[in-house]
């Protein structure tokens, strides 16, 4: 058996990192912060659980699974497994984050240093067609990531944020302010903080980036389940302490900014002026070559593994092909500007996230009954039916019929129903599957090799 060095899982962990730390990571804890006030740190507990911890469960599920997400969708119905991954990886890809990502870099790093006469619309188009091009080159080789990642961009923007967090801990710029709206209680603020976490899109993230990943271990010679498992736990853990650290620093900034720069609208905002509050003019070009530098890492990590997963379903385009066709896709919805991609964004992690929630708790429990489908089938649709109640509201479709008629069922006003009644359909469908005797589904392939083409 090939042995992992050190250094190799070290590296491995560095890319992790880069490819989960893109501009959602640090516009939405400030944010956070600012709103939490002294329940911040409660707020977080919620935050870093979706946001970060369900990471590393996400990837160990996709190896116990089959190595893809629509293997491990698959157990619940083929058809499922169709939607579920198109939607997610289109989301994750050229339809959302591609130009989100661009536009949240152009918004921070670029726009404010434009003088009022130019003519933004066009800086914006000539700034996402150089930065999406840029992509596609650092994208073309999908084995170069460990040192175009790993080894170069993530120690870069590492010691720039480094540098900000430790301004803001020796120089604060005040103290917590007071909770407002869902943070104002201690139970209200966990839960917020839990939803708020769906935002950095890192459990979905999880799973589009299981390929890629699984791909640069099998690099290395290492193919078995129990292996590559072992070894991600391993890099994970770098990644995940990590994360940790800066999602709980960039709250910390977020918490004592609001007697220096007051309530904004967004983390974008609350990060910028931050910086520049603590940094002088300085802190400017600090901030924007972070975001820039998370924003390239976020765009490559998500372009590729869209790809790779296109051209597994549709093998006749090549991934180097499809890297176009989404690149342009992204190009072109990046131009219709942030206010509209943002509007998209949140009824959709509403619907996708407690779906992928449920799916990473099956697959640990798989064994336990057995891998019976009506369990993950009669789950899936309880968890659904409210994750589709929660986009709808989100959408501004119907919110108060839906709070009237949806409203008696426990944590429905927090956004978590589904938590309630995914439980009742997982006890329905053992149920189910007990009286059909259905056929079990055991995963038992711990050294079983793990598909990497």
């Amino acid at each position: 058996m090939q042995q992992v060095k050190t250094g190799q899982i070290i590296a491995i962990g560095f890319m992790l990192f880069a490819m989960f730390l893109g501009a959602g990571n640090v516009i939405f804890a400030p944010m956070v912060g600012q709103q939490a006030g002294t329940n911040t740190w409660i707020a977080m507990g919620g935050f870093l659980l979706t946001g970060v911890g369900l990471v590393l469960l996400a990837i160990i599920g996709l190896t116990r699974g089959g190595g893809t997400v629509e293997k491990l969708a698959e157990r619940v119905h083929p058809v499922f497994a169709v939607i579920f991954s198109v939607l997610l990886f289109l989301t994750l890809g050229p339809i959302y984050v591609i130009p989100r990502t661009t536009s949240v870099v152009y918004e921070i790093s670029i726009f404010p240093l434009l003088p009022d006469t130019v003519n933004a619309g066009l800086i914006l188009f000539g700034f996402s067609l150089v930065f999406i091009v840029l992509t596609v080159i650092l994208s073309w080789n999908t084995t170069k990531f460990v040192d175009r990642l790993g080894k170069i961009i993530t120690p870069i923007f590492g010691i720039l944020l480094l540098l900000l967090i430790v301004k803001s801990i020796i120089t604060p710029m005040g103290g917590f302010g007071t909770p407002t709206g869902d943070y104002a209680t201690a139970s209200g603020a966990f839960l917020k903080g839990f939803t708020q976490g769906y935002y950095t899109m890192d459990v979905l993230a999880a799973f589009v980036f299981g390929g890629i990943f699984i791909k640069s271990i099998a690099a290395l010679g290492i193919r078995s389940n129990k292996e590559v498992t072992r070894v991600f736990i391993k890099a994970g853990l770098i990644t995940v302490i990590g994360l940790v650290i800066l999602q709980v620093s960039m709250a910390w900034i977020g918490a004592t900014s609001l007697d220096q720069i007051g309530a904004k609208e967004n983390g974008g905002e609350v990060l910028a002026q931050s910086a520049v509050a603590l940094f002088g003019q300085v802190g400017i070009f600090i901030i924007g070559t972070v975001i820039f530098l998370t924003g390239i890492t976020t765009n490559v990590a998500c372009l590729s593994a869209v790809a790779e997963y296109f051209e597994r379903i549709v093998p006749s385009v090549s991934y180097k092909k499809w890297l176009l066709i989404f690149a342009a896709v992204g190009l072109t919805i990046t131009n219709f500007g942030l206010t509209k991609i943002l509007e998209l964004a949140s009824p959709i992690l509403l619907l996708l996230y407690p779906l992928a929630i449920a799916l990473i708790a099956l697959i640990f429990m798989n064994n336990w009954f057995k891998g019976r489908r009506s369990v993950y089938v009669s789950t899936m649709v309880g968890v659904g039916f409210i994750a589709i109640l929660d986009a709808l509201k989100d959408a501004n479709v119907a919110p108060e019929a839906i709070n009237n008629v949806f409203g008696f069922i426990p944590l429905f006003q927090n956004g978590a129903g589904w938590i309630v009644t995914g439980a009742i359909g997982f006890v329905i469908g053992i149920a189910i599957s007990k009286s059909r005797n259905e056929q079990e589904a055991m995963i038992t392939s711990a050294s079983e090799k793990i598909p990497v083409n």
